[in-house]
């Protein structure tokens, strides 16, 4: 086994010893999680990524190390819009916040698989098919247009068509069964409101993806790089969602700056053959973008 071979077993163990001793240990009963706790866990994750980018710098060199820590930043922020459609999906299924986690769980668990395949299928045609990475810039403009474009993220989820197929295809109770994701009655087998949950969660993130993918393809073609970037930043979505699902309200410009990195990460993508930015300034630029939204909106709230 090769070193590379060897780096990609030790993470996806170390990953998947997280989510048991998560699962397995820590969130074994379901239970309402605190502000209190989700902050402990989102700089359990957050002090993880760290110290796994020191590890990178030392293994790896430091522009490895640059990329990783642009790249999560990078899928951090795009993160943050994920959590408030979770708002929006928990609270149109009314799901009790005792439950919440679990579904989280499972639905990112499951969001991991896709991001590795989108990651590995994204590597491979950048490095065969070097003209798509003028596709994925332009992409990346017109998102970030959209964002400025966009009202806020308001979704009919009764008209979803996600919501319609699964309804459609499959027996669903008419109230949650405890933390069950299916039931049985009568000897038929039926899926609960909490699977349909699940699945939407699943929905939303591949959506999500579809964005952050081509962005952090723009910071690094290394798929080690680009995976464990992702993953760190998936894991630690869960207890940031309930560390921010109070105060979401205090973020509302938080798409703009975002708007502005996806537009400068596309840009940069669109140029590379003719001018390459230094991954510090990409850094530098990317931090002081979304540094700036987070405090026009928390300074515009405070005099609302």
């Amino acid at each position: 086994m090769n070193n590379e071979s060897l780096l990609w077993l030790c993470f996806n163990l170390f990953v998947l010893a997280m989510l048991v001793l998560d699962l397995g240990v820590f969130h074994r009963k379901s239970h309402k999680v605190s502000v209190k706790e989700a902050l402990v866990w989102t700089g359990v994750w957050i002090g993880l990524a760290f110290i796994f980018n020191v590890f990178i710098y030392y293994y790896l060199g430091t522009d490895k190390a640059y990329e990783f820590f642009t790249g999560y930043i990078i899928e951090k922020s795009l993160s943050v819009d994920n959590i408030f459609v979770f708002i929006m999906i928990f609270s149109f299924f009314s799901v009790p916040e005792s439950l919440q986690h679990k579904v989280l769980f499972w639905g990112i668990a499951g969001a991991l698989v896709m991001r590795v395949i989108l990651i590995l299928v994204g590597v491979e045609l950048i490095h065969h098919f070097h003209w798509l990475i003028y596709i994925f810039g332009a992409f990346l403009i017109f998102t970030g247009i959209k964002f400025f474009k966009q009202d806020d993220v308001n979704i009919d989820l009764e008209k979803n068509p996600v919501v319609k197929l699964v309804r459609k295809f499959i027996r669903v109770t008419p109230g949650f069964v405890g933390n069950s994701f299916f039931t049985r009655i009568n000897g038929k087998l039926l899926a609960t409101p909490l699977f349909v949950v699940m699945i939407m969660i699943e929905v939303s993130d591949l959506i999500f993806a579809v964005d952050s993918i081509p962005a952090i393809l723009a910071i690094s073609d290394d798929a080690f790089i680009v995976y464990t970037s992702n993953v760190f930043a998936i894991l630690g979505l869960r207890s940031l969602y309930f560390a921010l699902a109070g105060i979401e309200k205090y973020f509302l410009y938080l798409k703009y700056g975002l708007a502005v990195v996806l537009i400068f990460i596309g840009l940069k993508m669109c140029i590379t053959d003719l001018y390459h930015i230094p991954i510090e300034i990409s850094l530098a630029f990317i931090v002081l973008t979304l540094g700036a939204s987070m405090l026009f909106s928390m300074a515009l709230r405070k005099k609302g």
